[in-house]
C-alpha cells in the first residue's frame, strides 16, 4: 500500500467528511445507495499494481485461446444458450483477494465475470472523494492513467455501438429494486439511454420495442444487466419475449459470456495468482481437511449459495455436482489501516473489450473492504471502514 497517502488520508479523515462524501453521491439523484460505501479508498502501490496487471493478462490470455469457446461450451449446456453470440465478451470483471503467501502480499484470483459491473459509479465516487479530499487528485483510479473523458469514450463505444442513444436500453429485472441502481442512473445520464425492466419490452415479430409516451421505439442494442439466476426464480414476471429467441437486436454484454467467463474456468487456471479449484463432479476423493475449502455454485452472483464452513454432508447434499466447485481457502492479509485496526480488501479489475480490439483493456477498478470472515454485506454488519470503494494509483 502507498503508506504516505494512507497517513495523509487518515489524518484528514473525519466522520463529518465521510457524511459529506455520502451526501455528495446522494445529491446527484436524490438517492442514497443501499449498499455501504466505505470511508476510504485503497491506496495501491506500484508492486501490487504490477501483480494485478500480470494476473489479469494471464486470465485474458486464457480467454483469448482459440479453443476457449469449445472448452466452455459445457457452461452453456448447463444453463441456457442465447442466439447471436458475439465474437468475444465486451465486459470483464476480475476479482482478486489481497492475500499473504510465504510472507508476501499477492493478489489471488477469486472470481472472473464476463459481465458488467459498476463501470459508471466507480468513476463518479472518485469525483466525490476528491471534492472532500482535494489531494486525492494527485492519484488516478485508472490503470493506464487516462482521463474521465477518454474512459467514457471507450465505454460509449461498448454501450452504444453504432446506434443512437434512444435505440439502446439498459435492461434489468425491476431496476428500481436493484442495489446497484445508482450505477444505472449514472449510465443513463452519461449516455442518454433508457433504463428498462424486462417486463416493459414489447416484441413484434423478431423486433423489440419500448413504449415512450405512447410511441413504440425500436430497441437496436441491449446493455444487459439481467442475471438468469434471478430471472429463473421470478416466475411472477410476465415477459413478452424470451432471451433464447432469435431476435433482431445487438448485445452490449451478450448473456452467453456470463456463463462462459465465470467460476467455470477457475479449475483451468494454474499459477502464482490462481487458487487450487476443482469441479465437484471431478473430485475422486473428498479432502480430509474440508475446513480449508469453500464450496461455491458456478453461476451464482454476489456470493449467493457459497458455503464457507464446508462439511461432507454439504457436498453429499449437492445434486448437480457439475454446477459446483470446491476451492481452497486463501488467507487475506489485512492491508488497510483504519483508525482502530487493519481491514481486508478485494479488488475487482474492470476491463472493456470494444468490438475490433485485439484484447480487453484494463481500465478502472472496484474495491470492497471487509472486517468480517468473508467479503460481503452479511459478514460486515454494524462495522465501519468496510464496504464498496475504489483503488487509487500514482500517476
Amino acid at each position: 500500500m502507498i503508506t504516505d497517502y494512507r497517513k495523509r488520508f487518515n489524518e484528514a479523515f473525519s466522520t463529518e467528511k465521510y457524511d459529506a462524501f455520502k451526501q455528495a453521491v446522494a445529491a446527484d439523484f436524490d438517492y442514497m445507495p443501499t449498499f455501504r460505501m466505505a470511508e476510504t479508498p485503497l491506496f495501491v502501490d506500484e508492486s501490487l499494481k504490477k501483480q494485478l496487471i500480470d494476473a489479469c493478462e494471464q486470465v485474458i490470455d486464457f480467454i483469448k485461446n482459440p479453443d476457449f469457446k469449445t472448452q466452455t461450451q459445457r457452461a452453456l449446456e448447463l444453463n441456457k444458450e442465447v442466439p447471436n453470440e458475439t465474437e468475444h465478451t465486451e465486459f470483464l470483471a476480475i476479482d482478486f483477494g489481497i492475500c499473504e503467501e510465504n510472507g508476501a502480499v499477492v493478489p489471488k484470483l477469486i472470481e472472473v465475470q464476463g459481465f458488467p459491473s459498476l463501470f459508471n459509479f466507480q468513476i463518479e465516487i472518485f469525483e466525490k472523494f476528491k471534492s472532500v479530499y482535494p489531494f486525492l487528485s494527485e492519484l488516478t483510479p485508472f490503470f493506464n492513467n487516462i482521463s474521465n473523458e477518454e474512459y467514457y469514450e471507450i465505454f460509449g463505444k461498448v454501450i452504444l455501438g453504432n446506434h443512437a442513444p434512444e435505440e439502446v436500453v439498459l435492461l434489468e429485472i425491476e431496476p428500481e429494486k436493484q442495489n446497484t441502481k445508482i450505477d444505472f442512473y449514472y449510465c443513463a445520464r452519461q449516455f442518454g439511454i433508457k433504463i428498462l425492466c424486462v417486463t416493459e419490452v414489447i416484441k413484434q415479430g423478431n423486433q423489440l420495442y419500448y413504449n415512450e409516451n405512447g410511441d413504440l421505439k425500436p430497441i437496436k442494442r441491449i446493455y444487459n444487466r439481467v442475471i438468469f439466476d434471478e430471472l429463473d426464480v421470478r416466475t411472477d414476471l410476465k415477459l413478452n419475449f424470451s432471451f433464447t429467441e432469435d431476435l433482431a437486436v445487438e448485445w452490449a454484454g451478450h448473456p452467453n459470456w456470463f456463463f462462459r467467463i465465470s467460476k467455470f474456468i477457475l479449475p483451468y487456471l494454474k499459477g502464482t495468482y490462481f487458487i487450487d479449484t476443482q469441479l465437484l463432479s471431478e473430485i475422486e476423493e473428498i479432502p480430509a481437511d474440508l475446513e480449508n475449502y469453500v464450496l461455491k455454485p458456478l453461476f451464482s452472483f454476489s456470493g449467493s449459495g457459497v458455503v464457507f464452513h464446508v462439511t461432507k454432508a454439504d457436498i453429499d447434499a449437492v445434486v448437480d455436482k457439475d454446477l459446483y466447485i470446491l476451492q481452497k481457502k486463501v488467507h487475506y492479509k489485512p492491508v488497510v489501516q483504519s483508525p482502530d485496526g487493519l481491514v481486508k480488501a478485494e479488488i475487482r479489475v474492470l476491463c472493456l473489450w470494444p468490438n475490433g480490439a485485439d484484447r480487453p483493456t484494463l481500465l478502472c477498478n472496484l474495491v470492497r473492504l471487509s472486517r468480517g470472515e468473508m467479503i460481503g454485506v452479511k459478514f460486515n454488519k454494524d462495522k465501519d471502514w468496510v464496504g464498496g470503494t475504489l483503488g487509487l494509483f500514482t500517476k
